[in-house]
């Protein structure tokens, strides 16, 4: 069975770093679980829609840290894409933008 190929890198956008960093599947196709936990340092994981290929994987509970430090790229991201989350929501924490097909 052919590897279906995807045109994006998958991106580590960390709230303490002005550029994200490129990061890759431990199998070379998609994320598991397991390895998005240790990226993110998180116990559950948000799925966030931006086009109908791209998403972010944000940590659910990061919010509940404390500290809990803002992620401004992945929130800027996230209201480019989606206005109707604009002044009302924020994303806190790690976040991996990747495609739909990068997590399975």
């Amino acid at each position: 069975m052919a590897k279906t190929a995807t045109p994006y890198q998958p991106q580590l956008l960390d709230p303490h770093s002005a550029e994200p960093q490129s990061v890759n599947p431990k199998n070379g196709r998609s994320f598991k679980l397991a390895e998005l936990y240790q990226l993110l340092d998180c116990q559950t994981v948000e799925v966030i829609r931006l086009t109908s290929e791209l998403i972010l994987i944000v940590d659910e509970e990061g919010k509940f840290r404390n500290p809990a430090y803002l992620n401004l790229l992945a929130t800027y991201l996230w209201h480019q894409h989606q206005p109707a989350a604009r002044g009302v929501d924020s994303i806190v924490g790690r976040a991996i933008l990747c495609h739909d097909k990068q997590f399975r």
